[in-house]
């Protein structure tokens, strides 16, 4: 894998010397303050606009910015026209256009496709401010805004529908967003080398149509042109992948087993008489780069626009501090490794402390505490494959499934480390960790596991063993629950030398392709064994471009090298009997259950006693007092503990 560019080498545009925004602007008053008569860029995104490293058209904004680019914000504009769109008047590059931090169908729809009624993102929770598949929308009226002005598209949005995708809201295979929305070019993954790359081209004087070299992006062909030196591999059709679901599973597998930036080759897919060319993969920042893309000026708050209004999604974070990107862990039914890569990108000791201070320093309503020291998990810090070399050529989708690979590194020591140093820093009263820790990489460190215990949990800790069946783990490319029972006892030997009284709350997902009615009663039973009433239960949602989303749509297994067939819960009843059975405990479901019960031949679950699952029907006055099931502590709602 070659190096790349340093992001922060480029010579700046000439209006670097307007300096950096308070914000960067929302309207045409604030241009004016600034001195700006028109926007180079301009982003156009499905969330409010906070200006904080947790949120993508903040760094993308800010970071254009730093290359000496004026860059202005329309956040959630009103999309029943193109008014809005031209309210800070016409970009001079280019509009970037993202659905925001979340999938819009996913924002907007449950896994039941019922439409919600908030939006984290979203000034006081509103929902409805943003439309179904937002980039397409948002593409097609800057088009009518401004017809000459060049599109960008990215975000995960983007990112996760660059090919013809399985789309669970209309359940069909739909073409490339990129075809759809009509954009010049599209990025992926993390976009800061793809996009100011673009920006400084573009203000050469080259279109981002023609820019088809670009690592990380996507473009619209009529042919490939003659003597292209990257290697491609040729995807079957759009029309050949949605009318065959087979078909589709082994594109599925094609295009993940082309993930890996030291060896990915080009991808080719065509749609109707186009040709949709995807570049390989992103180099990965390094931890300099990274380190400055989290030190630009922001104002790590929401924009002043929105005056005293709740956002939901801020305050989940902004007493939190990413320390890293990308997941190894390559669960089939997350999208992370596909957005972010499976190369763990870190930051250095000195950044994430420097940010500590700053959120101790700038972030209105600190209160010493911090409430989250992670990322997309919170225990892969620092750790990547023991060669380089054996890295650039590692076709793996998972380094930790089957089987922690033998050369992965899996040291939690600059973890420890970095625990220890933000504690000591000058006003901390505590530091929590909220992201849920990979429990199967932690079990080698004991030495971490008392360390978080004694310090960094605050009454729970979340971890996700998502099943306790063999065929649904297989299937979700998960451990065994054996490795999380062995990770529970370490974690209550570690609470009781602590002197702390803790739990642990397991995620636990329904309806995962490969998980049958049997399957879910069994996981119920090792629920109510354990003593455990899960609040907070998922139904598989088939996001797009996932490994599962693939078994979802064509019932079979993409990695499966026979492509054997899965066993698929699709049916709107049997999707929530699954569910219902991860809440054995609410009287709601009690009468799905007996009814499945009875069907399976195990009627002998229902009735009074401890070893049944759900008690027999009976009139039990108001549902606000329902039987007690003996031995239920209904306190315990996790595993472990004093």
């Amino acid at each position: 894998m070659q190096p790349a560019k340093n992001i922060f080498s480029y010579k700046q545009f000439w209006a670097h010397r307007f300096g950096p925004a308070p914000f960067l602007p929302m309207s045409r008053e604030e241009m004016d303050a600034l001195g700006w008569d028109v926007c180079d860029i301009i982003l156009v995104t499905g969330d409010a606009y906070i200006d904080h490293p947790s949120f993508g058209m903040a760094i993308v904004g800010r970071l254009l910015a730093a290359q000496g680019f004026r860059v202005g914000i329309i956040a959630q504009p009103d999309w029943s026209s193109p008014a809005a769109f031209r309210s800070l008047g016409e970009p001079g590059l280019f509009f970037g256009v993202t659905a925001g931090n979340m999938d819009s169908m996913v924002n907007r729809y449950t896994a039941d496709r019922r439409l919600r009624h908030n939006d984290s993102y979203t000034p006081n929770g509103e929902g409805g401010r943003r439309p179904d598949r937002s980039v397409i929308v948002y593409a097609q009226r800057c088009r009518e805004a401004f017809p000459k002005v060049p599109i960008v598209i990215g975000g995960i949005e983007a990112s996760l529908r660059r090919v013809a995708h399985y789309d669970y809201w209309s359940d069909k295979v739909r073409r490339s967003i990129l075809v759809d929305s009509k954009a010049d070019l599209l990025v992926y993954g993390n976009a800061e080398r793809a996009i100011v790359e673009i920006a400084h081209r573009t203000a050469k004087g080259q279109r981002p149509r023609d820019m088809g070299d670009i690592r990380g992006t996507a473009l619209v062909l009529d042919t490939i042109p003659d003597g292209t030196d990257l290697p491609a591999v040729r995807l079957p059709a759009f029309e050949q992948v949605r009318d065959d679901p087979v078909l589709y599973a082994q594109t599925s597998r094609l295009l993940h087993l082309e993930s890996n930036p030291g060896n990915a080759r080009a991808l080719v897919q065509r749609h109707g008489d186009k040709d949709v060319w995807l570049n390989p993969p992103p180099i990965p920042l390094t931890t300099a780069e990274l380190d400055g893309v989290f030190a630009l000026p922001y104002a790590r708050a929401p924009h002043p626009a929105y005056g005293e209004a709740n956002i939901p999604a801020w305050e989940m974070i902004r007493f939190s501090v990413n320390i890293m990107r990308g997941c190894f862990g390559g669960c089939s039914f997350c999208s992370i490794t596909e957005h972010e890569g499976r190369i763990v990108q870190n930051r250095s000791e000195e950044s994430i402390l420097r940010e500590i201070e700053q959120v101790r320093d700038k972030v209105k309503g600190f209160t010493g505490n911090i409430s989250d020291l992670g990322g997309p998990t919170a225990n892969m810090y620092r750790m990547a494959c023991k060669d380089a070399a054996v890295q650039a050529v590692c076709r793996r989708w998972s380094c930790v499934y089957p089987k922690i690979c033998r050369m992965l590194g899996t040291d939690h020591e600059p973890l420890i480390a970095l625990y220890r140093k933000a504690r000591a820093v000058s006003g901390v009263k505590k530091i929590f960790i909220a992201s849920g820790v990979r429990y199967d990489l932690a079990m080698r460190s004991p030495a971490y596991v008392r360390e978080l215990v004694t310090h960094h949990v605050g009454g729970y800790l979340k971890v996700a063993p998502e099943h306790t069946e063999p065929g649904p783990l297989a299937r979700m490319m998960k451990p065994g629950i054996d490795h999380y029972e062995r990770f529970a006892r370490l974690f209550e030997r570690c609470a009781r030398e602590a002197g702390k009284e803790f739990y642990l709350i397991p995620y636990f997902i329904a309806a995962h392709p490969g998980t049958t009615d049997q399957d879910m009663l069994n996981l119920a039973l090792w629920l109510k064994r354990h003593d455990l009433r899960p609040d907070q239960v998922q139904t598989f949602l088939p996001s797009p471009m996932a490994l599962a989303t693939a078994m979802y749509h064509s019932g079979r297994d993409p990695l499966c090298p026979a492509q054997s067939e899965v066993f698929i819960a699709k049916g709107l009843r049997q999707r929530r009997l699954h569910k219902a059975f991860l809440r054995y405990h609410d009287a709601e479901n009690w009468p799905l259950l007996r009814e499945a019960l009875k069907a399976m031949g195990r009627a002998d679950l229902i009735g009074p006693g401890k070893r049944h699952l759900v008690p027999v029907q009976k009139e039990w006055g108001t549902r606000a007092a329902p039987p007690k099931f003996p031995g239920i502590n209904k306190k315990k709602r996790g595993y472990g503990g004093g």
